[in-house]
């Protein structure tokens, strides 16, 4: 079920809900909203933040059931942490938090006035749309489960209002959109291998394409790819009896004959490791190894849902990289698209072997003005930055700029690691052009340095979403970034 939002300007005092959310600083400082609920209940917050019984603490939720001189049937008080140093960041995380409380209660609507918060160099339509968007993340449900529906379950929230102004339905637009495109990369990336393989992630992005007026959809296989010398991506591929496919979508919102912006997604439906195997703890991971795909999807879907005025266009080269007799092996050599020739020493360094393809033949179709990659790429961006940045790689300055920029007003933030071409040495190969590994320094940075000899001439960035794209552990779920990211950065271009 998708959240439905809304603006609202009653008091949270007389509006009529199953539950209003109002915030609390640490020592005791109300906000506005929690001030009138307070003085209308007789100062029960009050009284609880003396008792102790409300910290203030950031993130942390009292629940108040129907307080008298209360219109609505609950009061969820949430949490702010100290007001000196409350930003942007806090409020992402508060907002989150506040969701996923409110979503263990038994209501089906709400009214939340943290949008009321003042949040540093922030207005009103970034903080209903931060709000909603945490909102919509916290809601999300995997929804193609397999496993027993409880037919006892509790009513879920269905419609949460914001206290706001007209002037922040841009806000609550773009949220609704970009949420749009969180979720369709959230559902895919969660599916199961055995469901979402190559043939099943260009049937989706088929089916989105045929329910859009500008948008149209073209799906390669492995025939056509073989006639084109997709050569480097077809090896990746030879080891699974799912087919690969290319997939293409079209948005033409822009005029005619403006070259289109480009994203390229890595689709990896699942990642074995081909024959230099994965150890099997945690294997069952690697079918979040098509984030990239997912991510680059989904802010294709928010971006035309956005009805944004430029032309897009979103490649997945997607395959399976499985070990088997016909698995490409290390030390072959491939050649790619581009016809550089590539030395396989690790056949667990496959992503960017199909990207390499994927960013070539997106060149010469499309001429993009700019083209950007997000890919689970190496475990090395990991280890570099953890779960909480994504890895940007770029050798324009300016596009960079933008990158970073829009990270930090979504915050689905990124941090830019060297692309120096001191490291290309590291890929030097005795049997062909390149190799497909740099050894074991730096490899986030030699990953990106070999996806550059694939991108000459275009104003590249790659982006290394493989410590973001999903949560750890075997309930982890996908996590859909870089969608914001990508989709403001869109919204940027399109002014």
């Amino acid at each position: 079920m998708t959240l439905q939002f809304s603006l609202g300007s009653a008091a949270p005092a007389t509006v009529d809900s199953a539950c209003v959310l109002v915030g609390v600083y640490e020592q005791g400082v109300l906000t506005s909203a929690a001030a009138q609920v307070d003085s209308a209940a007789g100062g029960v917050i009050k009284r609880q933040v003396e008792s102790g019984d409300i910290s203030g603490k950031a993130g942390s939720t009292t629940l108040l059931f129907a307080p008298t001189g209360v219109a609505a049937q609950r009061v969820l008080v949430v949490g702010l942490g100290t007001q000196k140093s409350f930003d942007a960041a806090r409020y992402q995380k508060v907002s989150i938090e506040a969701a996923r409380a409110l979503g263990r209660l038994p209501v089906a609507n709400a009214v939340s006035y943290l949008t009321d918060v003042d949040v540093p160099g922030r207005d009103s339509a970034w903080r209903v749309r931060i709000a909603a968007l945490a909102s919509d993340y916290a809601a999300y449900r995997y929804t193609a489960t397999f496993k027993p529906r409880d037919k006892n379950k509790q009513t879920e929230l269905a419609a949460l209002a914001f206290a706001a102004g007209t002037d922040a339905q841009g806000g609550l637009d773009q949220a609704v959109a970009i949420a749009a495109g969180v979720r369709f990369a959230r559902e895919l990336a969660n599916l199961p291998p055995n469901i979402c393989n190559p043939a099943y992630i260009a049937a989706q992005a088929q089916t989105f394409a045929d329910t859009q007026d500008k948008v149209s959809c073209t799906v390669l296989d492995d025939v056509q790819m073989e006639k084109l010398g997709f050569g480097s991506l077809l090896a990746v591929a030879r080891g699974s009896v799912n087919k690969p496919r290319l997939i293409a979508l079209e948005y033409k919102g822009g005029n005619d004959g403006d070259k289109p912006y480009a994203f390229v997604g890595k689709g990896v439906t699942f990642d074995s490791g081909g024959i230099s195997l994965k150890p099997g703890a945690g294997m069952e991971e690697m079918k979040f190894d098509m984030g990239g795909a997912a991510g680059v999807l989904g802010a294709f879907v928010a971006a035309v849902k956005m009805g944004l005025k430029l032309n897009l266009v979103c490649v997945v080269p997607s395959v399976e990289n499985m070990p088997d007799g016909d698995s490409y092996r290390p030390s072959d050599v491939l050649t790619s698209l581009s016809g550089l020739t590539i030395e396989v020493l690790n056949t667990d360094a496959e992503g960017r072997l199909i990207l390499c393809d994927a960013l070539t033949w997106t060149a010469q179709t499309y001429q993009p003005q700019a083209l950007i990659d997000a890919a689970t790429l190496t475990g090395a961006c990991v280890v570099a930055l953890g779960k909480h940045a994504t890895g940007l790689m770029s050798k324009h300055d300016d596009l960079a700029a933008e990158l970073l920029a829009a990270g930090e007003e979504t915050l689905d933030r990124a941090w830019r690691l060297p692309l120096w071409d001191d490291y290309q040495a590291q890929l030097d190969s005795g049997f062909a052009d390149v190799a497909n590994i740099g050894g074991k320094s730096a490899g986030a940075i030699t990953a990106a340095c070999f996806l550059s000899r694939f991108t000459d001439g275009q104003r590249w960035a790659h982006l290394d979403i493989a410590g973001t794209a999903w949560d750890e552990g075997r309930k982890g779920l996908a996590t859909g970034r870089p969608v914001a990211l990508l989709a403001q950065w869109l919204l940027d271009r399109a002014g």
